[in-house]
């Protein structure tokens, strides 16, 4: 997550993060791979 963080901001990783264990999404590792999408609009 620290990575990601570099990047996007550790606010908003910290927000999709909480946002996805909110909805139970699943977690997969592939390698240093990660792939985070903005939340759709409402």
């Amino acid at each position: 997550m620290m990575l990601i963080s570099a990047f996007a901001g550790l606010d908003v990783v910290k927000r999709v993060y909480a946002h996805a264990v909110a909805e139970r999404y699943r977690f997969y590792s592939y390698g240093d791979a990660c792939l985070f999408l903005p939340e759709a609009k409402r």
